[in-house]
C-alpha cells in the first residue's frame, strides 16, 4: 500500500514537474505598436487599447508564444513616423501621407492592411466652420483665416490645401493660416472662433459636434483609408501572423473603437492619389508673380 502512495506520489511531482518546464518553455514576445497623437493622448488610448488586447490573444495562438504589445504614443506626427522608419516600434497605423512620406524614406516598409469603412477604402475629410458663421461655400473663404491641422496631415494638409488650390483658393488668398497639430485642436478653435474655418477628420468632427462644439460641415472631400504598416526588418513570421490577425480581425470591441467594419488588403498603389497630393502641395504656396 505504502509503495502505491509513493508511486502516486511521484507521478504527480512528475506531471507538476512536466506542467511547470511546459510553461516556463513558452517564450514571450514583445512587439512596440506605434501611434501619434491625432487627437488627446487619452482618447488615443482608448481608440488603440481595444485592438492591441485582440492581436495579443490571437497571435498568442498564432505563435504559440506569449505576445505582448506595448502601445508607443508620439505627441507628433513626425516622431511617430521617424520611430517606425527607425526601428523603434515593429508596427503602427499611419494617416496616408505619412505612410508616402515613410516610404520615400524606407522602401522596405510593407503594408499590413488597410481600415475598412463600410467595405471601402475611403471615407471624408471635412473643412469646418462655427455654426453661426456667414461662410457658406469654399469661394466665402477668401480673406477670411484657416486652421490646418499637422503639417504632414494628409487630411489636415495635404488633401485640403488640395481642395482649395481646385477651388481658387491658395494661401495668399486668405487672412491668415496656422498648423494646430491635432484635430480636435482644429474644431475647438473653429467652434471659438479663433479661426473662420479649418480641416479636420470626419470621426472628430462628428465627436466634437457630440460634446457641445458649435461646428458645421462647410464641404467633405475623399480621402483613402489608413494603413497598418510592419517596419521594414520584422521577422517574416511575426509578420505574416500579424496580418492575418489584422485581416482576420472580428472582435467587436477593437473594431468599435477604432471606428472601422475591419480590415482589408491593402497596397501602395492604393496611396497614389495621395503621393500626387503631396508632390502638388506647392501649388498652395504660390504667389501672384510666380504664377506668371
Amino acid at each position: 500500500m505504502n509503495s502505491i502512495v509513493r508511486r502516486a506520489g511521484l507521478l504527480a511531482l512528475a506531471f507538476l514537474a512536466a506542467t511547470v518546464i511546459g510553461t516556463s518553455a513558452r517564450a514571450e514576445i514583445t512587439l512596440n505598436f506605434g501611434v501619434y497623437a491625432t487627437d488627446s493622448r487619452a482618447d488615443v488610448e482608448k481608440q488603440f487599447r481595444p485592438a492591441l488586447n485582440a492581436l495579443e490573444r490571437d497571435l498568442t495562438d498564432r505563435l504559440g508564444d506569449t505576445v505582448k504589445i506595448d502601445l508607443r504614443i508620439s505627441p507628433t506626427y513626425e516622431g511617430g513616423l521617424d520611430d517606425l522608419v527607425e526601428g523603434r516600434v515593429d508596427f503602427t497605423r499611419l494617416g496616408p501621407a505619412s505612410y508616402v512620406l515613410g516610404k520615400d524614406r524606407e522602401r522596405d516598409l510593407s503594408i499590413l492592411a488597410m481600415e475598412s469603412k463600410k467595405g471601402a477604402k475611403t471615407f471624408n475629410g471635412i473643412i469646418c466652420v462655427a455654426m453661426d458663421s456667414d461662410i457658406d461655400s469654399i469661394a466665402q473663404l477668401r480673406g477670411r483665416s484657416f486652421a490646418f491641422g499637422d503639417d504632414q496631415s494628409t487630411i489636415g494638409r495635404y488633401l485640403s490645401q488640395l481642395y482649395l488650390v481646385e477651388n481658387d483658393i491658395r494661401a495668399r488668398d486668405l487672412s491668415g493660416y496656422e498648423y494646430l497639430g491635432r484635430h480636435d485642436k482644429v474644431g475647438i478653435a473653429v467652434g471659438r472662433g479663433e479661426f473662420d474655418a479649418g480641416a479636420l477628420k470626419q470621426s472628430t468632427f462628428n465627436k466634437l459636434v457630440k460634446k457641445g462644439v458649435p461646428i458645421r460641415v462647410l464641404v467633405t472631400f475623399p480621402n483613402v483609408t489608413k494603413p497598418w504598416v510592419a517596419r521594414a526588418d520584422m521577422k517574416t513570421h511575426v509578420k505574416k501572423a500579424l496580418q492575418a490577425a489584422l485581416l482576420e480581425m472580428t472582435d467587436e470591441e477593437a473594431l468599435k473603437a477604432l471606428k472601422v467594419d475591419g480590415l482589408l488588403p491593402g497596397d501602395d498603389a492604393d496611396y497614389e492619389v495621395i503621393r500626387q497630393s503631396i508632390k502638388e502641395n506647392g501649388r498652395f504656396f504660390e504667389t501672384q508673380s510666380s504664377m506668371r
